[in-house]
């Protein structure tokens, strides 16, 4: 059962602060909620039990996977299966969960879904990729090493704040405004965990 928020921002409402959903290319971020690990639990067992057998791993990552840290209320799924050579099905097995293939937003090794509400907002976005490939290993990575590093992730936090007000509109230049600060934190994970 879900519970009531860990706290609201003065712009959110009881309605829409823990709820799963975001208007496309906004940039809304609401605290932390204890809520997102159950629901990424409950989705885990539904994509296993689609994909069956092709899977070989699902992680939780994404600002939503952080406990204490801000997040846009959208699930980032990343599942490995053991290979990408029949991609048509994946798209097969996902449509019946509501997932929408995104060919547009695809990239070499990854293929990219999007679940909505019926009122167009994103609640989850999932990448199905191969075990080591090299999406799995920075996302993860990424994750592991701010739960590793409170002070990482409460720059982290800061700069997602300052860029959610700078950019509330834009989401490619909230996504482009973090890029730096990923790939110094994806180095420093790659020094202290050489065999990850």
């Amino acid at each position: 059962m879900l519970s009531e928020p860990d706290s609201m921002t003065s712009a959110s409402t009881p309605e829409d602060s823990w709820m799963l959903g975001c208007e496309r290319h906004l940039v809304r971020l609401v605290p932390y909620q204890t809520a997102w690990a159950e629901l990424f639990q409950q989705e885990a067992e539904r994509l296993r039990a689609a994909l069956g057998d092709h899977v070989v791993g699902i992680e939780h990552v994404g600002s939503t996977a952080l406990p204490g840290l801000d997040a846009k209320p959208i699930l980032d799924i990343v599942v490995a299966v053991q290979s990408m050579t029949d991609e048509s099905l994946f798209e097969g097995a996902l449509a019946p969960l509501a997932y929408l293939h995104k060919s547009d937003n695809d990239m070499p090794g990854r293929l990219y879904f999007v679940k909505r509400l019926p009122n167009d907002r994103s609640t989850h976005h999932l990448n199905v990729t191969e075990l080591g490939a090299e999406w799995w290993v920075e996302h993860v990575a990424f994750r592991d090493h701010l739960l590793a590093h409170p002070e990482s992730k409460a720059e982290y936090l800061a700069l997602k704040r300052e860029l959610a007000r700078r950019h509330p509109t834009d989401r490619r230049a909230y996504g482009e405004g973090k890029e730096t600060f990923i790939r110094r934190i994806l180095a420093l994970a790659a020094v202290s965990e050489p065999n990850s």
